[in-house]
């Protein structure tokens, strides 16, 4: 099991004792003692995008609902629609709060008929399992479990993904499509989780090993060993994040929070208000429907030389308050400041200009598509 003790009493993966091996510079990232870089993050961010970087992302949490009313306490718990998927599927969903903003986004994936398996955010686990007790806890024929301790998560990400993990297992991973996943034999291991899933905008895989020392220090050293041939790097929290902006991927407590509904943040493409189920938030984000949302996500490129930080002020050129930045940073893939923001509806046409306020002066920036980056997805060939 993983180490949940420090001296500052942050909790530890498994893989606590590798990252201190490797150099890592260690953070508190929601209660966890986590890597934050190795090498840097510029070159971890490159490659991802270029080859392939290995992320310890143990500190996700995982919930499982399991019995004859599985399905309908995921109805009722996410907004997506879960009877859609078909087993070996997942999606992306999120809890939310009666008010129709969020408790946490999640990917939900379907192991069987009668079980589902909830992958939730670090920094949310507590809170989110509660939530998930108290909102389906009274609901007959369901079980829940709280696995997030029992297993290592290994993200395997970017263009050699694929070829890095195919060394370490027969399944064959070619066959997989993006937010799909299998059992399989890993790195010697078996009955590892395979998901083609990830949070950084490229191709690749995340598995779930058992989460005692010895095998998840087994498994990364493999993932390691096979892909050496690409060059592969470890990877931090910061070119994770990094990755994810680019691609404009939601943070909670950034782009989402109790605080940001569904229309707010952008995500109603996976609310779906139409199934049958009265999932918590529903009736409020009908009527929300209605009428436009008081604020828009939007993604800015800096004009002029300044770098938007969270939290930094956005302001008409006339130095009015329109909002503020929910991320910002370099991207190192396209040698820009980029950042998302939020805006009024009338502020979020693509060219608009604004200002970020940086430390005090009014830094011209514009509206631009996003997501910011978006990977070259290979045709496949036709027979």
């Amino acid at each position: 099991m993983a180490d949940t003790t420090s001296a500052a009493s942050l909790r530890r993966t498994a893989l606590f004792a590798t990252h201190k091996a490797l150099g890592a510079k260690m953070v508190d990232f929601g209660g966890w003692e986590m890597p934050v870089e190795y090498s840097g993050l510029v070159a971890e961010h490159n490659a991802v995008r270029t080859a392939v970087g290995v992320f310890d992302v143990s500190h996700m949490g995982c919930i499982q609902l399991r019995g004859p009313g599985s399905l309908d306490a995921v109805q009722k718990l996410l907004m997506n629609d879960a009877s859609k998927l078909q087993i070996g599927q997942a999606h992306y969903s999120a809890m939310l709060t009666p008010e129709g903003t969020f408790v946490d986004d999640v990917v939900l994936h379907k192991l069987s008929d009668n079980d589902y398996l909830i992958v939730i955010n670090a920094g949310t686990r507590e809170k989110d399992i509660n939530w998930v007790r108290q909102t389906i806890g009274s609901m007959p024929s369901v079980h829940i479990n709280d696995y997030s301790d029992l297993y290592t998560q290994i993200a395997i990400q970017g263009p050699k993904a694929q070829e890095t993990l195919q060394k370490l297992t027969d399944t064959d991973l070619s066959v997989i499509k993006n937010y799909w996943f299998t059992w399989g034999k890993v790195a010697g291991f078996y009955n590892v989780l395979i998901a083609r899933t990830g949070y950084t905008g490229e191709d690749g895989f995340e598995i779930y090993v058992p989460s005692d020392v010895a095998t998840s220090e087994a498994a990364w050293k493999a993932v390691f060993e096979a892909g050496a041939e690409f060059g592969i790097v470890p990877a931090g929290l910061g070119a994770r994040n990094t990755l994810r902006l680019e691609s404009a991927m939601a943070l909670y407590g950034h782009e989402i929070s109790d605080e940001i509904n569904v229309f707010e943040a952008g995500l109603n493409r996976y609310c779906k208000l139409e199934k049958e189920a009265d999932f918590i938030g529903k009736s409020t984000l009908q009527a929300l429907s209605a009428s436009a949302p008081a604020k828009k996500l939007v993604g800015l490129e800096m004009v002029d030389r300044g770098i938007a930080r969270d939290g930094y002020p956005v302001r008409s050129l006339a130095g009015e308050p329109l909002g503020v930045v929910t991320s910002g940073s370099p991207s190192p893939t396209l040698k820009k400041n980029i950042a998302l923001a939020f805006v009024p509806p009338a502020e979020a046409e693509l060219g608009n200009e604004v200002a970020v306020e940086i430390r005090g002066n009014l830094v011209k920036a514009k509206v631009i598509p996003t997501p910011f980056y978006k990977r070259v997805r290979t045709p496949k060939p036709t027979v």
